[in-house]
C-alpha cells in the first residue's frame, strides 16, 4: 500500500481557491528536489523494514519515523507550491498522503499489539501522541494546509461545536449507564423481564439513525407546541433534545446486554462463597458480582461511546450541532476541506475514547476481586 501510494498516487491536490477543481501533484513534484529525495528514501527504508524479518521494536520505530516524516513533509508542500503573496490557493493532502498515513498507522498498530504494552504504557503513549499533535498544531507548521485554513476561518465556532459534540455523546452515554445498569441487573435476576427487554432494545438498535432522529422530532415538536415551558427549556422538535433522546435509546442495548452478560459470567461458586461469609444479597451484588462484571460492562460502555461519537455527526441534520455541522456544510458547499475539518476530529475523538476505555477495561480486570 505504501509503495503504491508513494509512486502511483498524487501526494497533494493544488487548487487555485477553496472550491475550484484541483490539480494532482506527485510526491517528488510537491517538494523541493533534495527534500523529496531524502524524505522518499526514509519512507522507502521504512517500507523495507516492514517487509524484512526485523525485531518488532525496529518495525515500530520505522512506522513512527515514517509518520513523523510525512507530517513534516506535508507542512513543507505549501511553502514550495504556493507563492507567499497568494492567499487564495489551497493545498490539500491527496490519496497518496492518506494511504501512506494509513499504511504506517497500521504497521504501528500491529507492532504495538505484538509488543503487548500494559494499560499504563498505552495511556502514556496516547498522552505522548496528543502532546506531539498539539505541539505541531500550535507551532503553525501545518498552517498552509487547507484543513488548517478552514479551521482559521471557523475558529470562533469550531470549539463550540466540538464541545457540543462531546456533550451529546457523553451525556447520552451517562443517561444510558444510569438507566441501563440497574435495568441490566434486573434482567439478570428476572428471566421474564430479560425476555421482553432485550428484544425490544434490539429492535431499537436496528432503526437507522436518521429515521430515529425523525421519529423523535414529531412527539417533541407536539409537546413543545402544547407546553411552552418545554420550548423555553430547549426541548423542541429540532435541536439537541431529539438527538440526545435518540442517542440515549441507541446506547441502552450495549449497556444492558453487557451488564447481563457480566453478571451471568460470575460463577455460582463465587456467589455461594460470598453467601457463606455472611453477605446479604445486596452486599454480594455490590462487593462481588458487580466488581467481577465491571470489565464486561466497561466494554459495552466503550462500544456505546465510540458509536455515539459517530452518530452525533448525523444529529447536525436536525439542528443538534456538533462537528457534523462542518461535514454537511462542506458537502453543501462542495468544500472538501470543510468536510475534513469535521471528520478528522471525529475520528480522533473515537480513537482516544477507544484507547482510554480499553485501558480502563484492563485496569479493572487487574483490580477485580
Amino acid at each position: 500500500m505504501a509503495a503504491i501510494a508513494l509512486v502511483l498516487q498524487p501526494f497533494v491536490t493544488y487548487r487555485p481557491n477553496r472550491i475550484a477543481s484541483g490539480k494532482s501533484v506527485s510526491f517528488l513534484a510537491a517538494l523541493p528536489q533534495t527534500t523529496g529525495l531524502v524524505g522518499g528514501a526514509i519512507i522507502c527504508t521504512a517500507i523495507l523494514v516492514a517487509f524484512s524479518r526485523t525485531p518488532i521494536l525496529w518495525r515500530a520505530i520505522a512506522a513512527f519515523a515514517a509518520l513523523a516524516v510525512l507530517i513534516g513533509l506535508i507542512g513543507l508542500v505549501p511553502l514550495h507550491l504556493v507563492p507567499p503573496s497568494n492567499t487564495f490557493a489551497r493545498v490539500s493532502p491527496s490519496s497518496g498522503f492518506w494511504l501512506l498515513i494509513l499504511a504506517f498507522a497500521l504497521l504501528a498498530a500491529d507492532t504495538l499489539a505484538k509488543l503487548k504494552p500494559g494499560p499504563w504504557v498505552r495511556l502514556l503513549a496516547l498522552a505522548g501522541v496528543a502532546a506531539a499533535s498539539a505541539l505541531i498544531l500550535c507551532s503553525g507548521w501545518l498552517r498552509g494546509i487547507s484543513i488548517l485554513k478552514e479551521y482559521a476561518s471557523h475558529a470562533d465556532t469550531f470549539w463550540t461545536e466540538a464541545t457540543k459534540h462531546v456533550e451529546l455523546a457523553v451525556g447520552s452515554l451517562a443517561g444510558a449507564v444510569i438507566v441501563g445498569v440497574p435495568l441490566g441487573i434486573a434482567c439478570a435476576r428476572l428471566p421474564h423481564l430479560r425476555a421482553i427487554t432485550l428484544p425490544v432494545l434490539n429492535v431499537i438498535q436496528t432503526i437507522p439513525s436518521i429515521a430515529m432522529y425523525g421519529l423523535m422530532m414529531v412527539p417533541l415538536g407536539l409537546l413543545a407546541a402544547r407546553l411552552p415551558l418545554l420550548s423555553e427549556l430547549g426541548i423542541r422538535g429540532i435541536g439537541t433534545a431529539p438527538a440526545a433522546i435518540a442517542l440515549f435509546l441507541y446506547s441502552l442495548l450495549p449497556v444492558v446486554a453487557n451488564t447481563v452478560i457480566g453478571l451471568d459470567q460470575v460463577s455460582p461458586q463465587t456467589s455461594e462463597a460470598a453467601r457463606g461469609m455472611g453477605m446479604s444479597g445486596g452486599q454480594r451484588l455490590l462487593k462481588v458480582e458487580l466488581p467481577l462484571a465491571t470489565p464486561i460492562i466497561l466494554t459495552g460502555i466503550r462500544i456505546v461511546l465510540v458509536q455515539n461519537i459517530g452518530l452525533v455527526t448525523v444529529a447536525a441534520l436536525i439542528g443538534g450541532g456538533g462537528l457534523g455541522s462542518f461535514v454537511f456544510q462542506g458537502i453543501g458547499q462542495s468544500a472538501t476541506d470543510l468536510v475534513l475539518l469535521g471528520t478528522v476530529p471525529i475520528i480522533a475523538l473515537a480513537f482516544v475514547a477507544a484507547v482510554l476505555l480499553d485501558a480502563a477495561v484492563d485496569l479493572t480486570r487487574g483490580a477485580a476481586p
